[in-house]
């Protein structure tokens, strides 16, 4: 049995691998009847076995935002699935390492991904580099603190015009916290199409120079009047400054009618409760793991992002399956450079990228076995050099 994979091209071709994905996925909801501008192109990829379509993965090109700042060139890899007919015949293998030899051909030196299932792509080079925060807010428990800043003006935006503003603002604002990645218009196009409704959104700041958006539905419309806890989702939150954070949470304050505001996807380290008097009206509902990354290219991304003083570290590291990243890498406040003394720690390709973003720590790694000490004290001179102020957040699913 052989397992071909190729890129699709055609419109039939690119349909039926988004029926099938939703096959694999098995709880989505239908695909879209508009086919166009759904996938970008040249970057879905078809699995065959005996000329039947059998495994999808698709990309969009994007950057990352890495510790320091820096956004560097990066794969949002999405829409993987294998039908339930076909799995463990080696198609998923066949598909992802076949996908990241084309990232790497197209100069990228990072790939992230959201997973469905958390036992999948480690062994292809993934690590969990960030998590989000599901939040409860309970609007009869909010009383803001007097310290808290003024903010900006907040005002309604028709939701088929906010689908035509909010990727200008998400463009053009100062999108600059660590894990954030670029929304091109394959994915503002798909997120419209799938929107639940009814849906609100708003923009905080002047028109023509607003600095975050919001976007929310209510759930249970059908007893909403009924409710003992009326409650709305907001789904999409973007706040490139402190002011637009905090009108957009005000905002949301003053929707009558509403007893719960759950935010879907949070930063864990929000600074949400700090806002108001009795912090408990700020509930962590869930955490789950967001980012899953893998370094297409070790030195490089080393090299663009940051790191705080501290001794130098070298860096054992061993990728499987691109082994010319497997080497030793020393890693100081200076930068980086590829050597050959001896290694102070030793990781894998994903566990690298675990820690990479700084969604978690050596000295976390190293207890679970993950990350191994070659010198007393590697771990943590290696924390000192990893250490970010906040912790990685994206807030993008694809």
């Amino acid at each position: 049995m052989t397992v071909d994979v190729d890129t699709l091209h055609s419109d039939d071709d690119l349909h039926a691998a988004g029926a099938l994905f939703r096959a694999a996925m098995v709880g989505l909801p239908p695909l879209p009847a508009h086919r166009d501008h759904l996938s970008e192109p040249g970057r879905t990829l078809g699995a065959r076995i005996d000329g039947q379509l059998v495994g999808t993965a698709e990309a969009y090109t994007s950057w990352l935002v890495v510790p320091g700042g820096a956004r560097i060139p990066h794969a949002a890899v999405t829409h993987v699935g294998v039908l339930p007919t076909h799995t463990r015949r080696g198609v998923l293998t066949a598909l992802l390492c076949r996908q990241l030899d084309d990232i790497a051909e197209r100069g990228e030196v990072v790939a992230t991904l959201r997973a469905s299932e958390g036992s999948i792509y480690e062994r292809f080079g993934y690590g969990v580099a960030s998590s989000f925060a599901s939040l409860d807010l309970r609007r009869g428990r909010a009383r803001l603190r007097d310290t808290v800043p003024a903010s900006g003006p907040v005002r309604f935006v028709e939701p088929a015009d906010a689908w035509k503003l909010f990727p200008q603002i998400y463009a053009t604002a100062a999108i600059s916290w660590t894990g954030a990645i670029d929304r091109p218009e394959y994915w503002w196009k798909l997120k419209e199409r799938t929107a639940v409704e009814p849906v609100y959104t708003v923009t905080h700041g002047p028109v023509g120079a607003e600095d975050g958006f919001a976007r929310y539905h209510p759930v249970d419309t059908a007893n909403w009047f009924r409710s003992r806890e009326r409650t709305i989702v907001v789904d999409d939150f973007v706040a490139t400054t402190p002011q637009a954070y905090l009108g957009l949470v005000r905002h949301l304050l003053t929707v009558d009618l509403v007893d719960k505001v759950t935010f879907a996807f949070a930063p864990v380290d929000a600074p949400l409760r700090h806002l108001f008097t009795d912090e408990r009206a700020v509930e962590v509902a869930a955490v789950y793991d967001e980012t899953w990354l893998r370094l297409i290219d070790v030195h490089a991304a080393l090299a663009r992002r940051t790191y705080r003083d501290g001794p130098p570290v070298v860096v054992e590291v061993d990728d499987a399956i691109r082994t010319d990243n497997t080497g030793r890498y020393r890693i100081s406040a200076d930068g980086v450079t590829r050597v050959d003394d001896t290694a102070d720690i030793s990781v894998d390709v994903a566990t690298l990228g675990a820690v990479y973003l700084g969604g978690s720590t050596w000295r976390q790694l190293a207890f679970a076995g993950r990350a191994v000490e070659h010198r007393a004290g590697a771990a943590d001179a290696a924390d000192e050099l990893f250490a970010t102020p906040t912790l990685p957040f994206s807030g993008t699913f694809f």
